[in-house]
């Protein structure tokens, strides 16, 4: 089963992926004031490559955004690469 939770420490978060209660990936964030947040890494663990979970991490990255009203500006290479892919999720895009 795979879960995705997200972690705040006041400005940073993160968005941590799990594979059967296994840690598989994170993707972190900072908050640049109050309406938008910079995704600044996607990192998956090597065991679960491929598996479309750093994709699944943005995602759930857009539906939080959506749910707050803010913004995302995808620093990290790998959530801009599915920015520019998806124009589906260019209204949180910053």
């Amino acid at each position: 089963m795979v879960k995705i939770e997200r972690e705040e420490n006041q400005r940073k978060g993160r968005f941590v992926i799990y594979d059967d209660g296994e840690f598989a990936g994170e993707m972190t964030y900072t908050w640049a004031g109050t309406t938008k947040f910079i995704i600044d890494h996607t990192g998956i663990e090597e065991a679960f490559g491929g598996k479309g979970y750093g994709k699944m991490l943005v995602m759930k990255a857009v539906t939080f955004a959506r749910e707050k009203d803010v913004k995302i500006l995808p620093l990290c290479p790998f959530a801009k690469a599915e920015f520019d892919k998806n124009s589906s999720i260019a209204d949180v895009r910053f």
